[in-house]
């Protein structure tokens, strides 16, 4: 009787995840002992390396229960159609169409639809492989380190909020068109307060409380509404392209790219924009049944559909209306109304609406499963990583994440948030596809120092040839004996790492095709396209990221710290404790170097 009632504990306390103490928090005088040694514990987290098999059951287990696995490959693909299709198609191919590219649009699209796609096959590697709710949290932890993973997704998780608050009062001047209102007309003022913080809009609020609740309650409940409503704007997108093809004049064509080459790749720059989101989906991997096959169906499935429409999007349009005189705004709306088709403004409207729901809810989604993940670590206060009992979801990172965007939504203008386009996704995306380069290449214990060293040197080849074209990029309006010369460097570092560089690492069950070219052309295209941003973004990023370095030396890096070492003294302590339970079963046991700790570099 004993023995069972030894056994159940032993059962309830494997299935509990072990609350360790964090040392430096303790008391005042601990504290003021764990500053003075930040440097040493500094170099210590950075050069730590997180496992696959830390972060798939030991950090997963820190949640308490484990979330439902209910998704397929085709709640992936709308999940992915869901994040990406929003207002961007109906503002930005307009404003692009006019003043940058003309009909060669439909080129751009296709450009910046190649370069998402690049970054989603170095995702889906990670997310067959790793297949957790922090994403590329976890795997940039994996890879390089758990300081740069923090910094990269402190970064993602401002853009989340951003991004949602800009979308759900874009959602209600949408709404007002439907109602046939001006689209300011449910937006309150307060003119007590600062101007840009005046405009107060309670309908913002309401659209994302209820998003959030979807995303408290059910993974596989948000997943059906997303599917709906993704497939609602997609029927309403067929629609506009229809309709708007039946009144095409081939004479609009006659001019196709009046900008020239310089127009094409100028507006792909700022048409990646419409394809950002997607990477909220490989936080979805750890509620995926069947990683392995349904995250690649998923995300590449869904980048391909979303690709196409969007470049047919660009071709109704060009062909509905000459490019001088497609309306900024409103593009598709004034195009139809040119034609004689006034009516279908307002399915315009209602398609716009529903794509916003859409990426409202798969954002919610996909930015408390980050935060869980995050605070899995210790690097947050660890109740944000519970994981609820019944509902089988993070409800108390959803919550946090809903107050956090709502506050934003409620009391800041959109014009203030669509300056705060930040450079946080390509960033991410960059930094993902050379953690790729990492695990297949730089593996401890079996890459030499030798081959290190060579990797270091034609990656750095890599990184200065893309660097390198970005700023002339910037720099110049003509002209193409930059790229002459930094294109074959390019090429030189990335034809180096794949003869010179023995593979450490292969793919367990997919695998990324063409390594190392193709995480090195995403690695490539990502930091050519941050060269086109405005200052206004560098500097968010810049303040934004000391502010989150500046928590990492003063909370995070103690906390990680005290939980790794915690860790190793209970990896020291177990062998001791089965040694003793097999001496006294008269067992003999044959212990290897086996060991779940991190690896140091």
């Amino acid at each position: 009787m004993e023995e069972a009632n030894e056994n159940s504990r032993t059962r309830e306390e494997n299935a509990a995840p072990p609350k360790t103490k964090l040392e430096s928090f303790e008391s005042f005088p601990n504290y003021v002992r764990a500053l003075l040694h930040t440097p040493s514990r500094l170099l210590d987290r950075v050069t730590a390396r997180s496992s696959d098999e830390i972060e798939l059951v030991e950090i997963k287990n820190r949640s308490q229960h484990e979330m439902k696995k209910t998704l397929t490959w085709w709640d992936l693909i709308w999940f992915g159609m869901g994040s990406v299709i929003g207002s961007g198609i109906f503002v930005l191919t307009g404003l692009e169409v006019k003043n940058t590219v003309g009909p060669a649009v439909v080129i751009s699209y296709l450009v910046s639809g190649i370069s998402a796609m690049l970054s989603v096959f170095c995702y889906t590697e990670f997310a067959v492989e790793i297949p957790v709710a922090g994403g590329s949290f976890a795997y940039l932890r994996v890879e390089l380190g758990e300081f740069v993973a923090f910094i990269a997704s402190g970064n993602i998780i401002l853009e989340y909020v951003i991004g949602g608050a800009a979308v759900s009062r874009s959602w209600t001047s949408y709404f007002a068109t439907l109602c046939n209102q001006r689209s300011d007309k449910f937006v309150i003022v307060a003119h007590s307060l600062a101007h840009d913080y005046n405009k107060l809009d309670p309908i913002a609020v309401f659209v994302l409380a209820v998003t959030f609740s979807f995303a408290v309650f059910s993974t596989k409940g948000s997943s059906r509404l997303n599917y709906i409503a993704s497939i609602i704007h997609v029927i309403v997108l067929m629609f506009i392209i229809v309709a708007g093809l039946s009144k095409a004049d081939a004479d609009n064509y006659s001019d196709f790219a009046p900008y020239g080459v310089r127009g094409i790749f100028s507006s792909a720059a700022v048409l990646f924009f419409a394809y950002v989101g997607f990477d909220a989906v490989s936080t979805m991997a750890e509620e995926t049944k069947n990683p392995g096959k349904d995250i690649p169906i998923g995300l590449i499935g869904s980048m391909t559909l979303t690709t196409f429409i969007y470049c047919m999007m660009g071709v109704t349009l060009c062909l509905m209306q000459k490019f001088s005189d497609v309306d900024e705004n409103a593009a598709y709306s004034v195009a139809f109304e040119a034609v004689g088709m006034k009516w279908a403004k307002y399915i315009v409207a209602f398609g716009a609406l529903k794509g916003m729901t859409s990426v409202l809810l798969v954002g919610a989604v996909g930015q408390a499963r980050y935060l869980t993940h995050i605070a899995r670590t210790n690097l947050l206060p660890s109740w944000l990583a519970k994981v609820n009992e019944k509902t089988k979801t993070p409800v108390n990172a959803t919550i946090v994440m809903f107050i956090a965007t709502a506050i934003v939504a409620f009391f800041t203008s959109l014009d203030v948030l669509a300056n705060l386009l930040s450079i946080s996704t390509l960033f991410l995306f960059s930094l993902v596809a050379l953690a790729l380069l990492v695990r297949r290449y730089c593996v401890i214990g079996v890459t030499s120092r030798l081959d290190f060293m060579k990797f270091l040197g034609f990656l750095f080849l890599i990184l200065a040839a893309s660097i390198g074209c970005s700023i002339y990029w910037s720099q110049t309006t003509s002209g193409w004996i930059g790229f002459v010369i930094l294109v074959p460097i390019w090429f030189v570092g990335t034809f180096g790492i794949w003869f010179f560089v023995p593979l450490a690492k292969r793919p367990k069950v997919w695998g990324v095709p063409l390594v190392p070219f193709l995480p090195s052309a995403s690695i490539g295209i990502n930091i050519f396209l941050l060269g086109t941003l405005d200052k206004a973004s560098f500097k968010r990023f810049g303040v934004w990221t000391a502010i989150l370095v500046g928590y990492y030396l003063f909370v995070g890096v103690h906390a990680s710290y005290d939980i790794a070492k915690a860790q190793k003294e209970k990896e020291k302590l177990e062998p001791k404790i089965e040694s003793k339970n097999d001496e006294e079963n008269g067992v003999q046991l044959v212990t290897g170097s086996n060991t779940k700790n991190e690896n140091h570099i």
